[in-house]
């Protein structure tokens, strides 16, 4: 059954509490959950808007980079939510790799960028700035003692706003979309 209306008071469970602990469900460590997962759903959004791309870094399309973040979300949540679950090293390794990629292909970055271009850049766009207030969350919920997570899962998510901002210039650099500075003015 998708409802049990234990949680019509505002509690839910998570795993890391004692038997039959609830937790409020704005707590920091429920908006940690809960903004992981809106990443999670947008991307699978851009996933989508990204289907029949031909774009590719290191051999992957768009859809299948989106795809390998979404499982890696997935084990974050598993980690913030108490279960005996990790990020490796490697997924750090991985986003790193991608973003030294997609830099040796774009003119060197010396200001911010007004976001828009094409679709898919402006949707990655959106998702970093949802990674980055997820990333946010997890830290105010590390902060609070709600949470335990590792620096692995810290740094991924630090890398993964990074890799949605560079694949966001790449889409818009293979599109012929200049990319144009604010003006301050």
């Amino acid at each position: 059954m998708l409802y049990t209306r234990k949680g019509d008071k505002g509690t839910t469970k998570v795993l890391n509490r004692k038997a039959g602990e609830r937790v409020s469900k704005d707590s920091c460590q429920t908006n940690a959950l809960g903004d992981i997962d809106e990443l999670n759903s947008f991307l699978g959004f851009v996933k989508i808007r990204a289907a029949g791309n031909k774009l590719t870094v290191s051999g992957k399309n768009y859809r299948d980079i989106i795809h390998d973040i979404q499982e890696a979300l997935f084990i974050v949540q598993a980690e913030i939510a108490g279960a005996d679950k990790r990020l490796s090293k490697k997924k750090v390794a991985e986003a790193e790799g991608l973003i030294e990629k997609i830099e040796k292909k774009l003119p060197p970055m010396k200001t911010f960028f007004i976001s828009g271009g094409i679709e898919r850049a402006a949707l990655l766009d959106f998702a970093r700035t949802v990674c980055r207030r997820a990333e946010r969350s997890m830290v105010s919920a590390r902060e609070s003692g709600d949470i335990k997570v590792g620096s692995t899962t810290l740094a991924y998510l630090n890398r993964l706003s990074s890799l949605l901002y560079a694949l966001a210039r790449f889409a818009n650099y293979n599109a012929g979309i200049k990319e144009e500075p604010p003006s301050y003015k």
